[in-house]
């Protein structure tokens, strides 16, 4: 008898259509990009808080970074008037450390963050020496950073004792420059951070064979997860891999790096599922904001890949 693991994995379902959106400059891969990792200039984390109301609230994070500016921005639900913009990088209004708080949807909200010790590698995410935590009346909600634990229970800042839930349903990495991507995720609360690789460039097929066919592959923690030949023919896509004991869908989406260099971009997507959920793998807004308690529970990874002009 075939395992659950092993029929979902050798069958995969075929994708048609996208509904992402972003843009590149790029018209074809080249067969030497691959020796140095693309530049990650944007991190978009979406998270939900449930407080001891269990009125749920959705809290999207951008970190970015580009030559003029870095810093973050933070904003409640769909209302673009409850964005709280942090630049880190600017000589006159920087502000590295400090607080605010808005009211949104009948709830005072504060935001308390110290960037001035933070540290940072490549991209625009401090990977430690930073805090940043939001409070919904008082009740301590969402909590990210190293020095987080230390600045909630020391006497500096006033909160209940109450915790909120809250959970990371969705994170998108934006990447600009060649055709290989590197990141971590962690696809369940409980599961170990696995290191993803990404890369695109000549099939392998020997000569001039393996750069006029470009090929796609995807290694887990160094192991090859997936191997797309042919990417012009095959530049649209799904394959189903087990993973930490969690049925996990892998989408990729290259047609724009073939066909429509000016405007498009390469999109690759990372989905945890519950046994065989047949709703349609593309719509990501639709998985972020139903309110149906088991799209919500659903992790996603999303990395839109713009590639220069060489």
């Amino acid at each position: 008898m075939i395992d659950f693991a092993s029929c979902l994995t050798e069958y995969a379902v075929q994708v048609s259509e996208t509904s992402c959106s972003a843009y590149s400059n790029s018209s074809c891969i080249s067969p030497n990009s691959n020796s140095t990792p693309s530049i990650q200039n944007a991190v978009t984390c979406i998270y939900r808080i449930v407080p001891s109301t269990q009125k749920q609230m959705l809290v999207t994070l951008t970190w970015c970074k580009n030559s003029l500016f870095q810093g973050l921005n933070v904003f409640f639900g769909k209302d673009p008037s409850s964005s709280i913009k942090l630049n880190t990088n600017s000589r006159f209004f920087r502000k590295l450390k400090g607080s605010k708080s808005i009211e949104f949807d009948g709830c005072k909200i504060e935001l308390f963050w110290d960037l001035s010790a933070a540290r940072y590698l490549t991209g625009p995410e401090p990977v430690d020496g930073y805090y940043v935590f939001i409070t919904v009346d008082s009740e301590l909600g969402l909590i990210l950073g190293d020095m987080a634990e230390e600045a909630t229970t020391g006497k500096k800042i006033q909160t209940s004792k109450k915790m909120a839930k809250f959970s990371l349903i969705t994170r998108q990495e934006h990447y600009s420059g060649n055709t290989l991507y590197s990141t971590k995720a962690q696809f369940s609360e409980t599961g170990t951070s696995h290191d993803i690789s990404i890369r695109c460039g000549g099939g392998g097929g020997g000569g001039d064979e393996g750069f006029k066919y470009p090929a796609l592959s995807v290694s887990i923690d160094k192991k090859m997860a997936i191997q797309v030949k042919r990417l012009q023919w095959n530049f649209r896509g799904n394959q189903t891999i087990f993973l930490d004991g969690l049925v996990i869908d892998l989408m990729w989406d290259v047609h724009d790096w073939f066909y429509n260099p000016g405007s498009g971009c390469g999109v690759f997507m990372f989905r945890t599922r519950s046994g065989f959920d047949n709703s349609r793998l593309w719509l990501e807004e639709k998985m972020t904001h139903n309110n149906d308690q088991d799209k919500l529970d659903q992790f996603s990874l999303m990395i839109y890949a713009c590639k220069n002009i060489l």
